[in-house]
């Protein structure tokens, strides 16, 4: 009887979400710590708006991202068991808040109140708290940000957050405009969603001291799998467990965005299904839900945006196909396939 334990997978083995978790759990939890310590502020409202944000957990995927990034290019701290370094650690605890900067805004322009199962900053403490401590979150990303002394890690975060406030405002432009198409949508999913990731992805390989053409395959990862990460998102708001989404099924339909399976939808339907579909968006008529989530099933429109988002994930994929095997490089890729394999 053969009693050798058991052989750890190979470098090159594609892990599920928890693996990737545990492999980089060392190194997230020293950010959750210094995020903990970045939040504090002699402002009582602001320590209790950006608890409530930053407590409510969540899978921490962008920070997560730069450090994975960082450790596939073999970056190491200066001492045994500080991971990938103190200055990772800082950078992506300044991603963490760039995003938690936007989750406030955007609750407060989409008159949400749910969020990761949880009422809303916005719900509990009202719209102008929410707002100025996002404003406090972006500064204090900015404080620390510049901390670090690196002008190119100062460009790419200034310009990731202008191009994240165009796509805000972009997709107001489009709020309740049943004639959005997929190449509009995509271009408010590349900058509300997709810079973020490519910005992470992108700082990891800098920290790393990656050349020119390393970095640019990063950041073509985090990009293509921001995409992919938001068009599963979407098909899940109109497919997904409500209970199991930590939101309101049909939140988008109330908001009025036009997302990918409804812009698909519409695109096919007869005459009368897309006068339906026109209104309910126009209306955010979420008593339409059943007749809506109908002709999305009868177009085939979440198969269809399931596939355009298996497409970013294989491009995602294949922008990490110059990199030397290694365990983060396998935790990149098996969160590629994550992202649309999902059912939150």
């Amino acid at each position: 009887m053969d009693t050798a334990p058991p052989r750890p997978p190979p470098a090159d083995a594609v892990p599920g979400l928890a693996s990737i978790q545990a492999l980089a759990a060392a190194d997230m939890a020293a950010v959750d710590a210094l995020i903990r310590r970045r939040l504090a502020s002699d402002v009582v409202l602001v320590n209790q708006v950006a608890e409530h944000i930053v407590g409510a957990g969540g899978k921490r995927l962008r920070p997560m991202l730069l450090l994975l990034a960082a450790a596939a290019l073999g970056k190491r701290g200066a001492t045994p068991g500080d991971g990938v370094g103190a200055d990772a650690h800082q950078l992506a605890a300044v991603v963490e808040f760039i995003h938690t900067s936007t989750l406030l805004h955007d609750d407060v322009v989409d008159e949400s109140d749910l969020r990761r199962g949880r009422s809303t900053a916005n719900a509990l403490f009202g719209n102008a708290a929410s707002v100025l401590v996002g404003d406090f979150l972006y500064s204090r990303s900015f404080q620390m940000m510049v901390e670090l002394d690196r002008m190119e890690v100062m460009r790419v975060l200034a310009d990731t957050t202008n191009r994240i406030a165009e796509g805000e405002v972009l997709q107001l432009l489009h709020v309740r405009n049943p004639d959005t198409d997929e190449a509009a949508y995509l271009r408010v999913i590349e900058r509300k969603t997709a810079v973020l990731f490519a910005a992470a992805t992108r700082l990891g390989a800098l920290l790393a001291g990656a050349d020119a053409a390393t970095c640019d395959a990063l950041h073509d990862y985090g990009l293509a799998l921001g995409h992919a990460f938001q068009i599963a998102d979407d098909v899940l708001d109109y497919a997904a467990d409500e209970a199991a989404l930590g939101k309101h099924l049909g939140d988008d339909l109330a908001e009025g965005k036009a997302t990918l399976p409804l812009i698909h939808a519409m695109a096919r339907a007869d005459g009368a299904t897309r006068a339906l579909l026109r209104h309910a968006l126009e209306e955010g008529d979420t008593e339409a839900m059943p007749e809506v989530q109908a002709a999305i099933a009868a177009a085939g429109s979440l198969a269809y945006s399931l596939e355009r988002a298996r497409d970013y994930a294989r491009a995602a994929e294949r922008a990490l196909d110059g990199l030397a095997p290694n365990a983060a490089v396998a935790a990149l890729r098996g969160l590629a396939r994550y992202a649309v394999d999902r059912d939150r």
